[in-house]
C-alpha cells in the first residue's frame, strides 16, 4: 500500500510538471500595449556624470521614438542634486536638449538645488522652467499618476 501511494504522488508530482512545462512553453511574450490616448512620464537625474546624461538623454530619445507611444507622450524631465549640471551653458548638452525640447520635451530643475548651490538662473539654458523642490514635484506627480522613471 506504501508503495502505491508513493508511484501515485511520484506519478502526480511529474503530471504536474510536466503540465507546467507544457504552460511555461506554450506562453508566447507580448509586449505591452498603448491603450490610452495619452501618456505621462516624468523623468529624474541627480547626477553629474558625463556618460549618464548622455544614456539618459538617449533613453528619452528612445522612447519617444518607440512607435506604440507615438504622439501620445508627454515627457517632463526633472533635475535636483548634481543633475543641474545638464543644465548649465558652460556644459556641452545644448544641442541635445535642444533637439529634445523641439519633440515637446519639458526641462525643469530644482530651485532649492540652486539655493543650496548657489546657483544663479542666468548659468542655465533660457528653456529650463523651476519648480521649489525637486521631490515636491516627484510626489505630486507621482499621484497625478504620472510614470516616474530614473534611469
Amino acid at each position: 500500500m506504501k508503495k502505491l501511494q508513493a508511484l501515485l504522488i511520484a506519478v502526480l508530482c511529474f503530471t504536474s510538471i510536466s503540465i507546467f512545462a507544457q504552460q511555461k512553453t506554450n506562453t508566447a511574450f507580448e509586449p505591452a500595449k498603448a491603450h490610452k490616448k495619452h501618456y505621462n512620464a516624468l523623468y529624474i537625474l541627480n547626477e553629474a556624470e558625463d556618460k549618464k546624461i548622455k544614456g539618459f538623454l538617449r533613453n528619452i530619445n528612445n522612447v519617444l521614438n518607440d512607435p506604440r507611444l507615438e504622439g501620445k507622450l508627454q515627457i517632463e524631465v526633472l533635475t535636483f542634486s548634481d543633475g543641474v549640471e545638464m543644465y548649465k551653458k558652460a556644459n556641452s548638452y545644448h544641442e541635445l536638449l535642444i533637439a529634445l525640447k523641439d519633440k515637446g520635451v519639458l526641462f525643469v530643475q530644482c530651485s532649492k538645488t540652486m539655493e543650496e548651490r548657489k546657483i544663479d538662473k542666468n548659468e542655465l539654458f533660457d528653456f529650463v522652467n523651476y519648480v521649489p523642490t525637486g521631490n515636491g514635484e516627484i510626489i505630486l506627480k507621482q499621484y497625478e499618476g504620472w510614470a516616474i522613471v530614473h534611469p
